[in-house]
C-alpha cells in the first residue's frame, strides 16, 4: 500500500473527532473520503497530511512511519495537500503562481544563481496547458472564476510531482459544468499519482474513485469498491438519516 492510517484517534479537548479511523490507499488509486457533516473527513485528512497530530495511530507513506513527520517533511517524501479555502496569489498571474510552486521545490542556491525563470517556463505552460488555463497565463489570478482558481491550485499542489494528492472539497462552490470539468482534469494524473479526496457530491466521487471509505463519528462505516458501497444498508441509512 502507498498510504495506510490505522487505529486514528483525534481528541480536542472533551471532543473526540476520529475514534480509531483508518484508511488505506494503493498506487495510481483515487480514493474517496466520504459521510455526514462532523463525521471526521477533514480531521483525517489533517492527521495524514501532518497539519494534526493524531492522539493515538500511527500513518506509514512508502513502507516508512510519517507519523512524527512535520507537513514539510511529508511533502519531500511526496504527499501534497489542497485544502478547501484556495489559497492562490490573487495578485499574481497564473504563470507565476506556477512558477512560484514550482521553485518551491529547488534550493536556495539553485534560486540564487540559476535562471530558474527561464528553465522552468516550459513546466509552467504544461501544466497550464493540462488544466486548461494556458490562453489566461499571463492574467491575475483574481480574473478566473471560482473553479478555475481550484484549478490553479491542483495544478501547484501537482508542482511537485506528488506520488499522493491530499483534496478537501474541491468542488464546493462550482457550478455543474465546472465540476464536469474538474473530474476531466484530474483522470490523467492517475498514471503517477493516487489521489484520496473528500467531497460532499457523491455523484462526483462515484465518477472518479475506484473505492470510497465512508466515516461516521469518527469511526469507519464501510470501505470497498462505489459498487460495494452504494449496496451497503448502513451506509444508506446515515445518508438517509442525513436527509
Amino acid at each position: 500500500m502507498l498510504l495506510e492510517a490505522a487505529g486514528i484517534r483525534k481528541v480536542f479537548g472533551k471532543l473526540t473527532a476520529l475514534d480509531g479511523a483508518a484508511l488505506s490507499v494503493g498506487e495510481n488509486e483515487f480514493h474517496g473520503l466520504i459521510g455526514p457533516n462532523g463525521s471526521g473527513k477533514s480531521t483525517l485528512m489533517k492527521c495524514i497530511a501532518g497539519a494534526e497530530v493524531p492522539t493515538t495511530g500511527k500513518v506509514s507513506f512508502v513502507n516508512t512511519d510519517i507519523t512524527a513527520f512535520t507537513p514539510t517533511e511529508r511533502a519531500r517524501a511526496g504527499m501534497s495537500l489542497k485544502f478547501q479555502i484556495t489559497s492562490v496569489l490573487p495578485s499574481l498571474t497564473l504563470y507565476d503562481n506556477i512558477l512560484l510552486a514550482l521553485q518551491a521545490q529547488s534550493s536556495l542556491v539553485d534560486l540564487v544563481f540559476s535562471r530558474t525563470r527561464g528553465l522552468l517556463h516550459d513546466q509552467v505552460m504544461t501544466m497550464l496547458t493540462q488544466f486548461r488555463l494556458a490562453d489566461r497565463a499571463f492574467e491575475a489570478a483574481a480574473a478566473l472564476s471560482h473553479g478555475q482558481q481550484q484549478w490553479l491550485e491542483i495544478a501547484m499542489a501537482l508542482a511537485g510531482k506528488p506520488k499522493l494528492l491530499l483534496l478537501d472539497e474541491p468542488t464546493g462552490g462550482m457550478s455543474l459544468e465546472e465540476r464536469r470539468v474538474t473530474g476531466e482534469l484530474l483522470q490523467p494524473i492517475k498514471q503517477h499519482c493516487s489521489l484520496v479526496i473528500v467531497e460532499h457530491d457523491l455523484d462526483f466521487i462515484r465518477d472518479i474513485c475506484d473505492r470510497l471509505t465512508v466515516l461516521d463519528q469518527g469511526r469507519v462505516l464501510a470501505s470497498g469498491t462505489v459498487a460495494e458501497i452504494q449496496a451497503n444498508k448502513a451506509v444508506q441509512e446515515i445518508y438517509l438519516r442525513r436527509a
